[in-house]
């Protein structure tokens, strides 16, 4: 009997049974690898009618293909993967795409501070909701891609009884399970910044509520207020990216921008209203220029300050075509923006046991070796029809590894427990949602990025997840962890279909 129970107490709610699907294959190898293996050896079988050393010429050709894509790293990675990882990083170094250089003196056109990387066609244009509130509309012209952000100004759960937070937690998964009827949704993101707060905030209102005939008392504690309280402070913001596809569908000709300004605007006002009660606080849709002002803060966070004192005084004005960096740099494992030094990890493997609703906690918080520190949660929900097929291909596919061995093994038959809890789950009317994990940690100086990589090693552990470097493709993590909507399985080279197969 637990503790909490012989005290009398209710037992502590957990969470778990994340799985991520595998294809049936024989031994580690995917079902792609499995098929190459078998009609290789169809073929050595077939060649000792000819020769006996051309056959074994064969057997070693086919070896030599097998190798890479059966030895993995601690994260999971094949040998195939690093490599071709390694090869794409070079070619990038001699195009020169790990430079980028914008503003009157770069290669942008007229002579603007667009953003690099994926993000650089995106166009922003600013609508009217339903409720006539303002709201940003990011557009991917070539992917047809329109994404809105909304931003929340979270409760927390400091002095809040553990029975509202279980309540929190079950309102958020009906909102994520809620995302996959959403029309033309693909992907959707929780960034949560955190950074030092300037005081600036807290300056303006307590000079615009200071009484002219305060006694001096009250000025003098006022001022050491406004002296000490930013020094040990943060700002913690939180913003949910919602990423829309204007692309045909049946039934539905191919929506224009105007299009999905009119039906994105008819949908926020049931979203906004759904966070509130998630503990998610009171949810607003960010206009253009809050959404500017956020990215250009997280490439220069110089200009942090500057920006505060603009919005104290009616506005920074802030375009998105001055929303990007005017210089960066891509190495392979940090990545120079303006007057900062960031570095990104990803989760390669979720919780495998069951965990508390605050396992995040120490994650999330602000860490003193850490200038600026973002954790963006990813989402992918699936329709139910796809949610239904993946479910039972999973429960087939774990059940053909578990008996594969005579005895079986104890990890196959956890597999497959919760390969068939995932699909009574999925039957009963759940929802299913891939995700995934990016931390990026932001510093002043290049000589700071060790602190904080020990910092994030440091906080990794606690929460439960397994954090690896994104190794030669910072840039793109650091943009994917901004709030701007950039789907990543949808702009990779190779299609998430042949790598789900790996």
């Amino acid at each position: 009997m637990a503790a909490n129970e012989v005290a009398g107490g209710p037992a502590p709610r957990t969470y778990g049974n994340w799985r991520k699907p595998q294809t049936a294959g024989i031994g580690q190898l995917g079902l792609a690898p499995t098929l190459l293996m078998l009609g290789g050896l169809v073929v050595v079988v077939l060649s000792m009618l000819i020769s006996i050393m051309l056959a074994l010429v064969l057997a070693v050709v086919l070896a030599l293909v097998l190798a890479p894509l059966t030895i993995k790293d601690r994260y999971g990675r094949s040998l195939l993967t690093r490599m071709s990882t390694h090869l794409a990083w070079r070619r990038a170094v001699k195009k020169g795409s790990t430079l980028y250089r914008s503003g009157p003196l770069g290669r942008t056109g007229h002579g603007t501070c667009t953003l690099p990387g994926l993000a650089a066609s995106s166009v922003l244009t600013e609508a009217q909701d339903s409720y006539g509130r303002p709201f940003a509309m990011l557009t991917y012209p070539r992917s047809n891609f329109h994404v809105v952000v909304l931003r929340c100004d979270a409760d927390g759960a400091a002095l809040v009884d553990q029975d509202q937070v279980d309540v929190w937690v079950a309102y958020w998964g009906q909102w994520l399970s809620a995302l996959s009827t959403e029309p033309g949704l693909v992907g959707a993101s929780v960034t949560v910044e955190t950074a030092p707060d300037s005081g600036l905030r807290l300056q303006h209102e307590v000079n615009s509520q200071l009484a002219p005939d305060a006694p001096e008392l009250a000025r003098t504690m006022l001022q050491e207020v406004l002296a000490e309280y930013p020094a040990s402070s943060a700002q913690i913001s939180t913003r949910i990216a919602l990423t829309y596809s204007g692309a045909a569908r049946p039934g539905h000709p191919r929506r224009s921008v105007d299009d999905m300004a009119v039906l994105l605007g008819n949908r926020l006002p049931g979203l906004t209203s759904g966070l509130g009660m998630t503990g998610a606080g009171a949810a607003r849709p960010l206009a253009a220029e809050e959404l500017a002002e956020a990215v250009r803060t997280a490439y220069d966070p110089a200009v942090a300050p500057l920006i505060e004192e603009a919005r104290a005084s009616g506005g920074s004005g802030l375009t998105w075509s001055d929303a990007g960096p005017q210089g960066a740099q891509e190495e392979w494992d940090c990545y120079r923006h303006d007057s900062a030094w960031s570095s990104t990890w990803s989760m390669s493997e979720a919780p495998r046991g069951e965990v508390l609703s605050s396992v995040l906690t120490g994650l999330l918080v602000p860490h003193p070796d850490i200038a600026r520190k973002r954790v963006t949660i990813l989402y992918r929900p699936h329709d139910p029809a796809a949610a239904a097929r993946i479910v039972e291909r999973d429960r087939k596919d774990a059940s053909f590894r578990a008996k594969q061995t005579p005895g079986g093994r104890a990890r196959d038959d956890v597999a497959l427990r919760a390969a068939e809890q995932s699909a009574q789950e999925e039957a009963s009317g759940a929802g299913l949602v891939r995700f995934g994990l990016l931390v990026t940690a932001t510093v002043n100086a290049r000589e700071d990025l060790p602190r904080a990589r020990a910092a994030v090693d440091t906080l990794a552990p606690p929460a439960r997840i397994n954090l690896r470097p994104v190794w030669g493709s910072q840039a793109a993590a650091f943009a994917a962890g901004l709030p701007i909507g950039l789907v990543l399985p949808l702009h990779l080279a190779v299609p998430a279909s042949i790598r789900d197969n790996m």
